[in-house]
């Protein structure tokens, strides 16, 4: 269908192009004329290009919806001819693509209000107010982005916004590339963004030799043409090689084991780039990319299976270390590495409606996380703005002037009470915090709940997924626990933050709704019969799907686990809240097992020493040795240099003073003698020439007579 037929259909499906225009042009205003406007002008722009883009999937939804979810494909514009290679720019709107669109602009239009707040105290806590523009810019382009990448119809134009989130998430990740994580001047922040490319290039390379494979064995990109030759003509071998390739994209875009180590050093950006990114779009893209091949992944049981595990380990493995941790966003990059590992091991079994369902629901709860976790400290931020400029108590002010530097407002450390001074906050970080443990009847007891009764319906094909998601949810309401006891509870551990500051309208508004959301999300996909909308919606797109009924076994063993996790975290953190330089009390007790989970188990430290400083040291023996040394000292110096140098004096003493040189002389000296020899003719006497002219004529003369 082309562009000019969508638009007579009655329907909205010609607005699809605007999904990636409205934010580029929301983009390209600010860049022109950002520079002349205010603040609130400039988020105000960037704010209506995304909920612009809200409205446009809103208006796909509604025609989707009158359509019965019929899928409808836009041609935009010629794009790749060569060959048997022949792609357009084509837009696909299903129910699948239309879910996404509403989750990335919904939840991003929500980030893109509250950053007006958040952008405008942090500008001014780094010193540096020009940045605002540059934010929102590369905010409006990662919704662009994000936006080609759940339109495309074809594997390529998918990669394409594939590729356009993750240059996204490096200009964003090292956004303060010039300060650190604490707002002093150093390079921690570009190293973080480096980190995020460098290890979803690494992911990216598998989901490329996927893009390879498939053209190779299929002669085609598209989707619906890729799908229909795999049944068509199964090759298991084939098919389980471009789903595993696949896999590697999606642990390093969904961050699971073993490239999920960026990640955590992504909190480097400001909050709100780790609430678009880590939360409701970016790392969400591979979750994406398995629903959409799940034609593919349905042919192949092990490369399912594989997918499983990867996702139940990560999950389990990402919320030990976040057992540990002791930064506010630290914790949540770890829960996020967690829900991603639940969101993946249910796609990996073939429950891409719990899956789907899940990253909705996880959209909304984690986003209000972040944002809430960015409000605590911008709050403590105040607080700590307040003492060290010496707007509260003189001796306050001195005795913080010198802490100054090495205040960090995002450890959990530093906190305690905040519920007296940010109770607005409080309360919503609650929703957010019941949402994510699991606690009826917030969205996050149905997503997490479908998808450990699909584990446990499928544990014959997918052995111990169900015990590692099980132990991974219990240590999730454990951590969340910890974190509200540590962070609202207690006794103010610093005077920092008993001069904490609730956050303003603009950023506590959007987390209302978003609060609202991780309330009644569960609502999407309701385990009863006559509920199952989403599963009805994504049915039109992925095939017939069964709704599953509420089991009671597994809702009340995962509520039993979690009430028991926030138990045990109140008997450790609540009861006998964390006092001012307190060690954990989890130290002792859990000994080196609490090391490393405290340490990351000292994955980063194993990925330094078995390849990071190894290729470190090739560098500088390929730098230092091979090309300074070897190639400039010696080979240029000494064979290039030298025997130019050996070359030239050989050319220039025998060959060009010796013989050419020489040549030129005697030329020189037999035009001067012969010179000299003429030069005695021309003696200036007439009598001479008159002598000479006739020795001249009596030798013609005499030539003639004698001829």
């Amino acid at each position: 269908m082309n562009f000019s037929e969508t638009a007579n259909t009655g329907y909205f499906f010609g607005l699809v192009p605007l999904l990636v225009f409205l934010p580029l042009i929301g983009m390209l205003i600010n860049m022109i004329f950002g520079g002349k406007m205010k603040e609130w002008q400039i988020g105000t722009v960037a704010s209506v290009a995304s909920g612009l883009t809200f409205v446009v999937a809103v208006l796909l939804a509604y025609s989707l919806s009158a359509t019965h979810g019929h899928m409808q494909t836009v041609y935009f514009a010629e794009w790749i001819h060569i060959g048997d290679l022949q792609l357009d720019w084509t837009f696909r709107v299903d129910t699948l693509s239309s879910v996404m669109m509403l989750v990335v602009s919904g939840v991003g239009t929500l980030i893109h209000i509250y950053a007006i707040g958040y952008m405008h105290e942090d500008v001014r806590f780094k010193d540096d107010i020009r940045r605002f523009r540059r934010f929102f810019v590369f905010l409006n382009l990662f919704i662009a982005m994000m936006m080609i990448l759940v339109s495309g119809d074809s594997y390529l134009m998918l990669f394409v916004g594939w590729e356009g989130v993750g240059l996204c998430s490096f200009l964003l990740i090292g956004f303060w590339y010039d300060f650190d994580t604490l707002g002093q001047k150093s390079t921690k922040n570009a190293e973080a963004g480096k980190k995020a490319f460098i290890a979803n290039r690494v992911g990216d390379f598998g989901f490329l030799l996927a893009i390879f494979t498939t053209f190779w064995h299929f002669g085609s990109l598209q989707f619906d043409a890729v799908f229909k030759a795999a049944e068509a003509h199964p090759d298991p071998v084939v098919i389980s090689a471009i789903t595993l390739f696949m896999l590697i994209g999606v642990t390093g875009k969904s961050a699971q084991v073993p490239l999920y180590v960026w990640l955590p050093d992504a909190m480097a950006g400001p909050t709100p780039v780790s609430a678009l990114i880590h939360a409701a779009t970016m790392v969400t893209a591979g979750v994406y990319l398995v629903v959409r091949s799940a034609p593919l992944y349905n042919l192949v049981h092990e490369a399912s299976y594989i997918v499983a595990m990867i996702g139940a380990v990560t999950a389990l493995f990402a919320a030990t270390i976040a057992v540990g941790q002791y930064d506010i966003k630290k914790v949540l990059a770890y829960s996020t590495i967690s829900q991603l590992g639940f969101m993946v091991a249910a796609v990996g079994m073939g429950a891409y409606v719990a899956g789907v369902f899940h990253l909705a629901t996880h959209a909304f709860f984690k986003a209000l996380l972040f944002l809430s976790a960015g409000s605590i400290i911008l709050g403590m931020e105040r607080g700590h703005h307040h003492l060290a400029h010496g707007h509260g108590d003189h001796d306050d002010a001195d005795a913080h002037h010198d802490e100054e530097e090495a205040f960090d407002p995002g450890d959990m450390r530093n906190m305690g009470n905040l519920r007296k001074q940010m109770p607005v906050t409080f309360w919503l970080y609650m929703a957010g915090t019941l949402a994510l443990a699991g606690i009826f009847p917030f969205a996050g007891f149905w997503s997490k709940d479908e998808i450990l009764l699909d584990a446990k319906l499928h544990a014959e094909h997918f052995p111990g997924v169900y015990l590692l998601l099980s132990i991974a949810a219990f240590l999730t309401a454990f951590y969340m626990g910890r974190q509200i006891w540590m962070v609202f509870f207690g006794k103010e551990r610093t005077e920092v933050a008993e001069h904490a500051q609730e956050s303003p309208p603009v950023m506590t508004v959007p987390l209302m709704i978003l609060a609202g959301l991780a309330i009644l999300g569960g609502a999407l996909n309701l385990p009863f019969e006559g509920f199952h909308n989403l599963g009805h919606w994504l049915g039109y797109t992925i095939g017939e799907t069964h709704g599953l009924p509420l089991d009671l076994g597994v809702a009340g063993i995962s509520t039993i686990l979690a009430l028991m996790a926030i138990g045990i975290s109140w008997l450790l953190y609540g009861k006998n809240p964390l006092k001012a330089g307190q060690a954990d009390p989890l130290k002792k007790p859990l000994g080196f097992l609490f090391t490393g989970m405290e340490n990351k188990w000292f994955v980063d430290e194993g990925y330094g020493a078995v390849i990071i400083q190894p290729f470190e040291k090739l560098a500088k023996f390929l730098s230092i040795d091979v090309d300074w040394n070897f190639w400039h000292d010696w080979f240029h110096n000494s064979v290039l240099y030298a025997g130019f140098q050996g070359l030239a004096k050989f050319l220039s003493d025998p060959v060009d003073m010796g013989i050419i040189n020489a040549i030129a002389d005697k030329l020189a000296d037999m035009t001067k003698r012969s010179s000299e020899s003429l030069g005695r003719l021309q003696n200036g006497f007439v009598r001479s020439y008159a002598l000479s002219v006739l020795i001249g004529v009596v030798a013609i003369l005499g030539y003639l007579l004698f001829k």
